[in-house]
């Protein structure tokens, strides 16, 4: 899948928005990519998360025992694509402001590939990394549906990206005129109660 595809994809669920966005990285954006939009079509999911797992087979990572994604955003697109891949998926999820594998086992030496919806500073990624290998398990790489960094972004690992989709995010003391003249929304999840 190319990906002007997956862009295509994405605005055929009106998933790429235009505004002042507050992203969970708390930098400010112009575009927001409403990935909750393209996971309500379960076909549109599965397109995705089938080239994902095709690309990632092709990056040549050796076999793979579990796909784990950070919650809330990276489970519909971790679930699926560990499906394409034929492994079990899980995610972690944070606990007192730190994230942890909860609800499930990780045996150790597990070789596993973290799955997130979009990364732009690939915190939620190195957070999860860190997580799974205090664990014991080995992580592979990192993959994404949608590399908003275009390669920029350091999530610790090597990173698998469907599209690269390069917007500008601005820290909130720096924003361009225009940008400032929206008054903001925050349309993600990390953050609420």
């Amino acid at each position: 899948m190319t990906e002007a595809e997956v862009l295509a994809i994405f605005r055929e669920a009106d998933a790429i928005l235009e505004g002042h966005f507050i992203l969970s990285s708390g930098l400010r954006s112009p575009v927001f990519l409403q990935k909750a939009r393209v996971f309500m079509y379960p076909e549109k999911t599965e397109r995705l998360c089938r080239a994902l797992a095709d690309k990632i087979r092709a990056a040549g990572l050796g076999p793979i025992d579990f796909v784990i994604s950070p919650a809330v955003g990276g489970i519909v697109p971790g679930y699926e694509t560990a499906r394409q891949l034929g492994v079990r998926a899980m995610w972690v999820e944070r606990e007192d402001g730190v994230f942890r594998l909860r609800r499930f086992e990780l045996p150790e030496g597990a070789r596993v590939v973290v799955v997130e919806d979009i990364v732009t500073t690939g915190l939620s990624i190195r957070e999860a990394v860190e997580a799974i290998r205090k664990l014991g398990a080995e992580v592979v790489a990192a993959a994404c549906l949608i590399d908003r960094s275009a390669g920029e972004a350091d999530v610790g690992v090597p990173l698998v990206a469907l599209a690269s989709y390069k917007v500008p995010a601005y820290p909130a003391d720096q924003l361009p005129p225009e940008l400032a003249a929206i008054p903001p929304v925050k349309p993600g999840s990390r953050g609420l109660a």
